[in-house]
């Protein structure tokens, strides 16, 4: 099978720090490499891949001004239908801009949806000629049909095993009012416990307003957002990961990747998360700054082996690869 992924270029592939997206669609492409697929990545330039790479923008548009997201997703995405005759597929990770032209591919194409930014961006997905895969059930639309739900895999190998976890709680995304960075503050306070944010700004205002006042470098220290290397540290040496979400978010990479290292989550239970936490053992779902302060005693306790053991079963990468590799083989044969 030759398969073409189409990737995003707000980031480079991985990401250097954040970039949720291009980290699966990054660790999907070396997976199914290393399986024997005739796989090509299309990303900036300068990402780092053990598929074939093409693209035409050299630099992520988030990292440099100069470049004009908006023009460069276009020519990125007309770059890569141009090349679609040499493909049996194309996996579209970029939201709704492929779909818009996907008549055009002369390859059958599946998107997976990271998410919906809007209810307005449908129209796209209804003109599309697209299988759709969302990356959890609690965000599907009742307004699309879909070949299959794959939640997202993560690496274990540069997360590791940390039996302990320190006295601290971990708040891991960007800081906005959604992510509910407030409300992991007030929660730690409850708790008695201190607290490490990490993540870049993405609302200066509610930085500055509520965030930034209460960073003191001891009750509370933010870490800006951090490198690869440094999550495990991080999130390995937390009693608990507090995601206090107040929007219905459709996966949740760094709950994630916080299970694997060990760290229960204490999470509100909204969007994906009922569906992403085993409760009792992952961690605990609770609604409010009270609940989730009395939570997190309890999640402490848990057993650390048996949280990682549960999130490899459910999360690791190998699982969503195979899962993909259902999916293509179900396109290919309905085309």
């Amino acid at each position: 099978m030759r398969l073409a992924l189409l990737g995003p270029i707000a980031w480079r592939t991985p990401p250097r720090h954040y970039g949720p997206w291009e980290l699966v669609t990054g660790l999907l492409g070396d997976g199914l490499a290393e399986r024997g697929v005739d796989v090509t990545l299309f990303a900036t330039l300068d990402s780092l891949t053990a598929a074939k790479l093409e693209g035409v923008c050299p630099r992520p548009y988030e990292e440099d001004p100069e470049i004009d997201g908006r023009v460069w997703e276009a020519l990125h995405v007309a770059h890569a239908l141009s090349r679609s005759g040499d493909f049996d597929l194309i996996h579209n990770h970029l939201d709704w801009l492929p779909l818009a032209f996907s008549a055009l591919s002369r390859a059958p194409m599946v998107t997976t949806i990271h998410g919906f930014s809007s209810s307005r961006i449908l129209p796209a997905y209804h003109a599309a000629k697209s299988a759709f895969v969302s990356i959890s059930d609690s965000d599907r639309s009742p307004e699309l049909d879909y070949v299959a739900t794959v939640h997202h895999g993560v690496d274990p190998a540069p997360l590791p095993f940390s039996a302990v976890g320190g006295e601290q709680l971990v708040c891991f995304g960007r800081i906005h009012p959604d992510k509910g960075t407030h409300e992991a503050i007030a929660i730690a306070a409850r708790a008695g416990r201190p607290l490490v944010l990490c993540g870049p700004v993405q609302d200066p205002g509610y930085f500055s307003e509520q965030v930034e006042p209460h960073v003191d470098g001891e009750s509370v220290r933010y870490l800006g957002s951090v490198e690869p290397g440094e999550r495990a540290a991080v999130l390995g040496g937390a009693a608990c990961l507090l995601h206090p979400i107040s929007f219905q978010e459709p996966f949740g990479l760094s709950v994630v990747e916080s299970m694997i290292c060990g760290t229960p989550v204490v999470a509100y239970p909204r969007g994906s998360m009922p569906e992403i936490v085993e409760e009792g053992v992952t961690g605990l779902l609770a609604d409010g700054v009270a609940g989730a302060a009395a939570a997190v005693e309890r999640a402490a306790r848990f057993d650390r082996a048996a949280c990682r053991s549960e999130a490899l079963r459910r999360f690791g990468v190998r699982r969503m690869i195979d899962s993909y590799l259902r999916v293509y083989e179900d396109v290919l044969r309905g085309h």
